[in-house]
């Protein structure tokens, strides 16, 4: 363990970030009204390259106009290889009130990619009196974001949350697939006769977690293109929360309530972690490092593992 303490994420509840095109005005106050944690309005791959400035000053208006509630509202702007980015930046930040809390930055490919967002979102809060800083979520979308995934991660202290982008992730590692997440039909062993799937996204995951967590940013995983397949959906988002992410998109409003299921404790997961703590701090009473519970050890290490839920159900039950 290095004698630097890894920082704490920011605390905040993503278990659910809910998609929509700044388009189409009519999805603002349903999205508003869902369950999902956090907001994304869309400027960038749902919006066609005609509707770029209609949709921009659609989603102005929805910030400032809309009740949000306590949700996290972010805006994703266009890629910085794009010609739309910078007036999304300018827009936004000069004529949308401090409710915005964060603009996510597609495809991102090195750590400079958020410095030039930085320095032009730094300028205009400082000449326009910003009250409230903008945080950043950034998008892991090209082998070039997954090659320079830590350093992207401490890039800048307005990153919050960082996520994984599948589709166009595969386009740009080449992987032979059209699919948007999980099981890929192709990516198999054989075993005793018998095919048996493993996941494609693993590592790429993985890397995201290890970058967030060393940083404090928070890791999210993205997609699932399928909307009408709900067991696959949630299968994915098991895997991910299982390496430690928070949360996944949703892209259908009828994913929102299955990610919300996968990345709340359940009662039981909260209990045990309950009972684990209470069983350390009775061993610590006796002088003990570790103890027995449910005819397993327990030990130092143990507890970190349980505060880390405890300390999640705490955040969604004040939400």
């Amino acid at each position: 363990m290095s004698f630097r303490i890894q920082p704490a994420a920011p605390a905040r509840p993503n278990r659910c970030q809910l998609f929509g095109p700044a388009s189409n005005t009519k999805l603002f106050a349903k999205m508003a009204a869902s369950a999902a944690d956090v907001i994304n309005i869309d400027l960038e791959d749902s919006v066609a390259p005609s509707d770029k400035d209609m949709a921009r000053a659609n989603a102005i208006e929805a910030i400032n106009t809309i009740d949000w509630g306590k949700k996290t509202l972010s805006v994703r702007i266009n890629g910085l290889d794009t010609p739309y980015w910078y007036r999304d930046v300018v827009d936004l930040l000069e004529q949308a009130g401090d409710r915005l809390d964060q603009i996510m930055i597609p495809k991102v490919g090195c750590a400079e990619d958020i410095y030039a967002v930085d320095a032009l979102v730094t300028a205009i809060e400082r000449a326009k009196g910003r009250a409230k800083p903008i945080a950043f979520e950034v998008i892991i979308e090209s082998a070039a974001g997954i090659a320079h995934v830590e350093a992207i991660a401490a890039a800048s202290p307005r990153l919050e949350a960082m996520s994984l982008g599948a589709a166009d992730f595969a386009a740009s590692m080449g992987m032979q697939t059209t699919g948007i997440g999980g099981t890929q039909e192709n990516y198999y062993m054989i075993h005793e006769g018998q095919k048996h799937w493993s996941d494609p996204w693993h590592w790429a995951q993985a890397a995201i977690v290890a970058a967030c967590r060393t940083h404090g940013v928070l890791p999210v995983d993205g997609p699932f293109g399928d909307f009408s397949d709900d067991e696959g959906f949630i299968a994915q988002a098991k895997r991910s929360a299982t390496l430690g992410m928070v949360g996944k998109w949703a892209i259908h409003p009828k994913q929102i309530a299955l990610a919300n299921e996968v990345f709340t404790p359940s009662e039981e997961a909260v209990t045990e972690a309950r009972e684990i703590l209470a069983a350390m701090e009775q061993a610590k009473a006796n002088g003990e490092g570790a103890t027995v519970y449910k005819g397993r050890l327990v030990d130092i290490a143990s507890i970190k593992q349980a505060e880390v839920i405890v300390a999640q159900a705490e955040l969604i039950a004040a939400d």
